[in-house]
């Protein structure tokens, strides 16, 4: 029996939840929108997407776009391609209004000074040398960026970068000697809290790699230094790969997790239809929605439970056509490697607070604070949402929108998509969205290699 594929309409804004957990590239296979099932949104009723054409600036016209493209986007929003910066990923903007784009594969950070009216910003490389440099945070004057081994702190001033300082090192990366080359997510993200507080994401060596837990330091695991810097202890643990990391305006850190892939079917049951029991098998039809890729906000101590535990989309858990629920959602048992719930409670464990459907592969996250985006949507999160890899159909990539309300996140929305053909092949994927000085919003791209303008009427 397979699962049945179900649209989403979060909050009235009808979304295909995107796409997966790994660095991996992208396998051209059929396209299709992703499983969930309807869930209440705590946003306003924002209005559906439409298509829209992507507009070029001058200069930025080649490949992809020397043939027409388009994406879905609010009615009247206009999507540009404001400057072309290969390998493009995540993004700060400078206290003086300039946007800086890490390159983890150039080991470099490039700066982009806006122009006036429609003309491409300025761009110039602002730091090299640098050992794939990822995360990029301010506090006032002081830029953290997280390279795969350290996180450094320079002192800006008008685009220039003085008194570089360590304040994390001894990071694992494929240069560890323990590791031996083997470190499948070894890009770092960092955030500095209201306190100066400085929380850096150190992912898991592979899929399920359960001896991270034990790592000094551990990884797996986002970890906290003092504002000054120094040794690092572990924050949060079980995070597999966080490569989303923000703090929200009233001060918490949340991260946005790529989860594990091939999850083996956790229960006594018959999935697929053959009349045999599917526990310990991996089924496509099963790892396509599972397990979801968590949007949790953290605390000291907090454990997201892998590999061990898994946090559950299913609002019938066991069932093949149960309806899917990303909102506030329990954990199970990882059969191979918790069948008896010896490793850990995963019932004990909080349940994760929102999320994406499995394979979305969340990279960049970001707050738009108030007022927020335009029109209905106001204050919320912004995700990036890359694309999966083990999903058949693929999920496609987008970027999202978790409205902030309360102290709390609501559903996921989607604000961008259209990137991938019906064929599954794509000429984009998106991986981190800010919002600007000017309110508009500001998307990188790593595989069309572009920096989107996209503006409200």
């Amino acid at each position: 029996m397979r699962r049945v594929a179900r649209a989403v309409v979060a909050g009235g804004l009808g979304f295909a939840l995107a796409a997966c957990s790994s660095d991996q590239p992208a396998a051209p296979a059929p396209a299709g929108s992703a499983s969930a099932a309807a869930e209440p949104s705590s946003s306003a009723a924002v209005p559906a997407l439409v298509a829209t054409t992507v507009r070029p600036l001058a200069g930025t016209g080649a490949s992809p776009f020397d043939q027409e493209r388009q994406v879905q986007a609010p009615p009247g929003w206009t999507v540009t391609v404001w400057a072309r910066v290969p390998s493009a990923r995540l993004l700060a903007w400078t206290p003086d209004d300039r946007l800086l784009v890490s390159r983890p594969k150039s080991g470099d950070v490039v700066e982009l000074v806006p122009g006036q009216g429609d003309s491409p910003p300025t761009q110039r490389t602002l730091v090299a040398g640098l050992n794939q440099p990822h995360g990029l945070a301010f506090t006032d004057d002081t830029l953290y960026v997280a390279e795969s081994d350290q996180v450094d702190a320079f002192t800006y001033r008008a685009g220039v970068l003085s008194d570089k300082r360590v304040v994390i090192d001894n990071l694992p990366d494929a240069k560890s000697p323990e590791l031996g080359g083997a470190y499948a997510h070894a890009l770092k993200s960092v955030a500095v809290g209201k306190d100066g507080t400085i929380y850096v994401s150190v992912g898991s060596t592979g899929n399920v790699s359960a001896e991270d837990r034990d790592a000094d330091p551990e990884r797996a695991s986002i970890l906290r230094a003092p504002a000054e810097g120094g040794e690092p202890t572990t924050f949060a643990r079980g995070v597999r790969n966080g490569t989303g990391l923000a703090v929200d305006p009233d001060g918490a850190v949340w991260t946005a997790v790529n989860n594990r892939d091939n999850t083996e079917y956790p229960y006594d049951g018959d999935y697929d239809g053959d009349g045999e029991s599917d526990q310990g098998e991996v089924l496509q039809e099963y790892v396509n929605d599972h397990p979801l890729e968590p949007l949790a906000r953290l605390e000291q101590g907090r454990d997201l439970g892998w590999p061990y535990c898994n946090p559950d989309p299913d609002l019938q858990p066991g069932a093949p056509d149960s309806p899917l629920s990303y909102t506030e959602r329990p954990f199970v048992r990882d059969i191979q490697k918790n069948a008896d719930g010896s490793k850990l409670d995963c019932a004990a464990l909080p349940p994760v607070e929102q999320g994406m459907g499995a394979h979305s592969a969340p990279l960049g996250l970001s707050f738009a604070t108030e007022p927020g985006l335009a029109g209905e949507y106001g204050p919320g999160a912004l995700v990036g949402v890359h694309g999966s890899w083990n999903r058949t159909p693929p999920r496609a990539p987008e970027v999202s929108f978790f409205a902030w309300r309360d102290g709390a996140l609501g559903p996921q929305q989607t604000l961008l998509t259209g990137f991938q053909a019906e064929n599954g092949s794509r000429w984009g994927r998106p991986v981190m969205a800010v919002q600007g000085p000017d309110r508009a919003l500001y998307v990188s791209d790593d595989l069309s290699g572009s920096i989107y303008r996209v503006t409200a009427p």
